[in-house]
């Protein structure tokens, strides 16, 4: 199986200790399944492995936009994790969890001036600057705050570093959106203009290569890290600017599929940090401290969907399709990015599988399907079908599209589950129309 939180008991699939098929009898379906013990365990992962080898005051920030709901701060604040957040959603959402927000990063290519004002407004300890506007817009909103405290900021740059993924998940590349080019001189002119300003204070920098980033492709972060390091060297040099924190992002790839590689994240972070400890040496600067941003490979595998069957068609001499109660409004992905996912009859796992089809949604739409060309036992009417690797990119991209309500999260821990968030209603759909 792809982790060891999946399983098989008396032919029925089972996730994380506890039988899928009965979690799909007394919620109903289509239905978001979290094993929170799995989430906690990636934690601890990351957290260990970054205080071991980058130093006691580095640590990991969940990429909140993997999965953005009230519990999920929850736990990120009882495991000592920061968080990364890219709306003022997030930020509400973080805060009516009560987390602290000074361990905090305010991502976004374009924040507005409102962004800008609310996220000040509810302490957000770090602002991961995009541009120059931002900057502008920073500066304003402090000087009107009255608030003498500098706000602290961090400048996203863009190493120029093409890691081989997906176009559509590819941020470190020099006409990337996000970012500002160190190679075309426009990182270092933004380095001298925020320097200028009174109320913001630069406390380092951040960079981030992609997603779905695997060993075999881990020099990337060492080429990042690299590049980053010498500009950052150059700018305390030049400028006087003390190079306080280095934000290498996330991006560590999960496996969708048998055929994905198996990641040692632990082994990639103490490469990565006997890296950085000989570069910084090298360039005759202090180490600064590492933050990273992990999000998919904190919740994916943490994550299963599991939906019933409807229709199975088989259109003879052509293909089959089995359809499901879900679909691309629950998980675009595939739709998206062509993404690959493990299918799974979820109650009829000891069954051969000798039948091949694609299993599609239930969407007014040719492109909603889940999955083409999955081999399975031959589906029947209200079998129940499990998509492993759900946790990341699932709920928090879901919509309403046909107007069909979003499913609900049902964490699972200890063996015992409890309902995360509700299953929207029909009222749920109409509850904004005038």
């Amino acid at each position: 199986m792809l982790c060891e939180n999946i399983g098989t008991k008396d032919s029925h699939l089972t996730f994380a200790g506890v039988d899928t098929t009965q979690l799909a009898e007394k919620y109903g379906t289509p239905l978001y399944l979290m094993d929170e013990d799995r989430i906690r365990h990636n934690c601890r992962v990351y957290i260990k492995a970054m205080k071991k080898y980058f130093g006691e005051s580095s640590f990991p920030a969940y990429a909140s936009k993997a999965a953005s709901f009230r519990r999920i701060y929850e736990i990120m604040k009882e495991e000592g994790m920061g968080i990364d957040l890219v709306s003022p959603g997030e930020i509400f959402t973080a805060k009516a969890a009560s987390f602290p927000l000074e361990k905090s990063f305010f991502h976004g290519n374009n924040k507005t001036d409102a962004d800008v004002e609310y996220a000040v407004n509810c302490g957000v300890g770090y602002f991961v600057a995009d541009s120059v506007f931002e900057l502008e817009a920073i500066e304003r909103c402090k000087k009107n705050s009255g608030n003498k405290e500098k706000q602290k900021v961090i400048l996203r740059l863009t190493p120029g570093i093409d890691p081989h993924t997906y176009d559509a998940v590819a941020t470190g590349k020099v006409d990337s959106k996000f970012g500002t080019a160190i190679e075309t001189g426009q990182a270092e002119e933004l380095v001298s203009k925020a320097l200028k300003m009174e109320h913001i204070d630069i406390v380092g920098y951040h960079c981030h290569v992609g997603s779905q980033v695997f060993d075999s492709e881990g020099d990337v972060y060492l080429d990042a890290a690299a590049i980053m390091l010498s500009f950052g060297a150059e700018m305390q040099k030049k400028y006087g600017v003390q190079f306080r924190i280095f934000n290498l992002g996330g991006g560590f790839g999960v496996r969708y599929t048998d055929a994905d590689p198996c990641l040692d994240i632990e082994k990639n972070i103490a490469k990565l940090g006997e890296f950085i400890k000989e570069k910084c040496s090298e360039l005759e600067i202090d180490v600064p401290q590492i933050i990273m941003e992990p999000g998919r490979s904190i919740v994916a595998d943490a994550g299963m969907t599991l939906y019933s069957v409807g229709t199975v068609k088989e259109i003879t001499g052509y293909k089959n399709y089995v359809s499901v109660d879900g679909g691309m409004t629950d998980n675009p992905r595939y739709a998206l990015y062509g993404s690959k996912y493990t299918v799974l009859v979820a109650n009829r796992m000891n069954e051969k599988a000798d039948f091949t089809a694609d299993v599609v949604g239930r969407c007014c739409e040719s492109g909603d399907i889940i999955q083409p060309e999955v081999t399975m036992p031959k589906a029947e009417r209200n079998d129940i079908i499990a998509v492993c690797t759900t946790g990341a990119y699932n709920y928090s991209m879901a919509s309403n599209y046909n107007r069909i309500p979003r499913p609900p999260i049902v964490m699972i821990s200890g063996g015992k589950d409890y309902v995360a968030v509700k299953r929207e209603t029909f009222e749920d759909l109409i509850r904004n129309d005038v």
